[in-house]
């Protein structure tokens, strides 16, 4: 009886600290999209593309199809953006949040974008990856 009270001591604890990684994990998470929509806000790409992991092995999906490395998806922005009334008003809204792994994370969402003649909007799927304790962007579809 000793023994199984100590096991499920041990492993309620395990589940409370799970817990408590996944809640902060979801924190840095939604940080980083937080700081690309104020970096877009401010019609700041650079910064916007601080949240996407810096590798050529980052690839954003599209209407056009994938695009592969931090530096071609950063063209494709700044292309695609290339004007503050481009860029608009920039909101997101989160659909779903959960983690695959310790170090895998999978955000679901909507974008949505006001500009003074139209407005624009579609889903996203992210992909983040834990690297040395800071969430990134590794996949974007976005559609």
């Amino acid at each position: 009886m000793f023994r199984l009270l100590i096991l499920l001591v041990l492993i309620s604890s395990n589940v409370i600290y799970s817990q408590n990684i996944k809640k902060k994990d979801s924190l840095k998470i939604l940080n980083v999209l937080e700081t690309q929509r104020i970096a877009w806000n401010n019609f700041d790409i650079d910064e916007f593309m601080q949240g996407y992991l810096k590798s050529d092995k980052l690839v954003f999906s599209g209407s056009s199809g994938p695009i592969y490395g931090w530096d071609f998806v950063k063209d494709r922005y700044l292309n695609t953006y290339s004007s503050n009334e481009l860029m608009g008003y920039l909101d997101f809204e989160i659909n779903d949040l959960f983690l695959i792994t310790k170090k895998v994370a999978i955000l679901l969402g909507k974008f949505n974008i006001k500009r003074d003649n139209e407005n624009l909007s579609g889903y996203f799927t992210l992909v983040f990856k834990k690297i040395k304790g800071n969430w990134y962007i590794v996949s974007d579809h976005t559609s």
